[in-house]
């Protein structure tokens, strides 16, 4: 039984040049009278938000307080690879680990997370230096970038009351509150077992209630779930407006019922509550029949195909500084051409195979570097996925393009910077993107699944942008 329905919990902010952060054991009361041990930064479950101001620079002090080795990567955050905190920059237990950079991503919401790798065989999946058992113990926080482009659009900006942080997760417990992250004897043949359950968790509560004022309100919506993809929309099905992915914003708001938000997405939303005053709405994940064409039947759960509640949204009298419409527009987006790619006629294939499973063939090797990158350079990629399964696909570093899917123009809401691709059962997504900073031939960015037990297991590759006057082979 779960805990009685709490107020959504906002995640505090953290600011300024130097921001320390604690990784550390804790507890939480998920279901009634039951205890459950988890994992936070500078708490025991999740961790403060971070505001970051473009064009200016940081150092992030991480400690290992957890009693494993682990890692913290500053997702989809524009940094040189040694500052990536991908799995070769490790965090022993009771040491810290600095991270300085200057920001130089656009405004956005990005965000933190442990990012170790083990080697691991397939099936279930129970290490505690994975990246998949340190995040479902409870181990992320948003990052919030701003810069001269947000400070003018006239969005709803005051952090909590009408910009609200969204942390989506799903989790599973035994009946005495602990975690329960695969079920008794589930390893299915040539798939490794994930980390999904019925319990769902915004800011860390289960089914929380939001209260705001009838007027616009932003939502910055991230998908920290292991393994879940939900398929976003409103209980009276209204329209709502994405103005922003993973990178920045879009050029316009993009009316939309649904939102497909797959593992490590970001997508800030738009509701207009004006006309609301007094009544409560849901925000639901409307994954009824959506399973099948996402998820193979061995490794759906209940709610794989069925439709499910995440937050009632209560509203009450406008607030002061209300936004009461939507822009028209945001901002520019100069599109990558595709004739700068420097492999335009043949592009860098990736395929993720499921036999061994991994990238092109091969399971992840720490010692193994997969992709060399001359730097200046602009490559097309191509990702093709064979299996019947969905894959979120990252790549470190930078946001890219989204050029065609299925070789069609993406979605309206794709057509901004990206740094995760869901790319669909027996689909074909090509990309573009730019190395044009930060060359290390010693120190690699990583490239991979972002479903975590899949990333787990080899699901993975290790890429370096090198200097040089040779376009590298593949």
């Amino acid at each position: 039984m779960s805990v009685t329905q709490a107020l959504l919990p906002i995640p505090e902010r953290l600011f300024g040049s130097a921001i320390n952060l604690e990784m550390r054991p804790g507890e939480r009361e998920f279901l009634v009278d039951k205890m459950t041990p988890t994992k936070g930064y500078n708490g025991g479950y999740l961790g403060p938000t971070l505001v970051l101001r473009s064009g200016t620079d940081v150092s992030l002090n991480v400690t290992n307080n957890i009693g494993v080795t682990t890692t913290t990567h500053w997702h989809g955050m524009h940094v040189p690879a040694v500052m990536d905190g991908g799995p070769h920059q490790r965090i022993e237990p009771g040491s810290t680990w600095m991270a300085s950079f200057p920001v130089l991503n656009r405004a956005a919401t990005y965000w933190y997370h442990p990012h170790p790798h083990a080697s691991l065989g397939q099936g279930v999946i129970l290490d505690p230096t994975s990246t998949g058992y340190q995040v479902y113990e409870g181990l992320a926080g948003m990052i919030i970038v701003e810069d001269s482009t947000s400070d003018a659009l006239p969005l709803p900006q005051t952090y909590g009351e009408d910009d609200i942080p969204l942390i989506l997760q799903d989790r599973r417990f035994h009946d005495d509150g602990e975690l329960l992250h695969f079920p008794s004897n589930f390893s299915p043949p040539m798939m490794p077992a994930l980390r999904k359950g019925g319990h769902f968790l915004v800011n860390g509560a289960e089914a929380p209630i939001l209260e705001v004022g009838a007027q616009v309100v932003r939502l910055r919506i991230l998908n920290a779930s292991n393994a879940r993809i939900y398929n976003l929309g409103f209980s009276d099905n209204r329209t709502f407006f994405q103005v922003a992915s993973d990178g920045g914003f879009l050029r316009a708001p993009v009316a939309l019922s649904r939102l497909l938000l797959s593992p490590a997405e970001r997508a800030e939303i738009l509701v207009d509550l004006g006309s609301d005053e007094g009544a409560t709405l849901k925000l639901r994940s409307f994954n009824g029949g959506l399973g099948m064409s996402l998820v193979p039947f061995m490794l759906q759960d209940a709610w794989d195909t069925a439709d499910f509640d995440l937050l009632d949204i209560a509203v009450g009298a406008a607030r002061s500084n209300a936004v009461s419409t939507i822009p028209a527009g945001l901002t520019t987006i100069d599109p990558i051409p595709e004739e700068e790619a420097v492999n335009l006629a043949s592009p860098r294939p990736f395929e993720l195979t499921a036999n061994p499973f991994g990238i092109n063939g091969k399971r992840m090797d720490m010692d193994v570097i997969d992709q060399r990158i001359r730097l200046g350079d602009t490559e097309v990629w191509e990702i093709t996925n064979p299996t019947s399964q969905a894959h979120p696909f990252h790549v470190h570093g930078d946001s890219f393009q989204v050029l065609t899917r299925g070789g069609l123009p993406p979605p309206e809401n794709e057509l901004g910077w990206k740094d995760v691709v869901l790319v669909l059962p027996f689909e074909t997504v090509r990309i573009v993107k730019r190395f044009h900073d930060y060359a290390n031939s010693a120190i690699p960015y990583m490239f991979h699944c972002h479903i975590l037990e899949h990333e787990d297991v080899g699901m993975m590759g290790q890429l370096v942008v090198e200097e040089g006057s040779q376009r590298s082979s593949y």
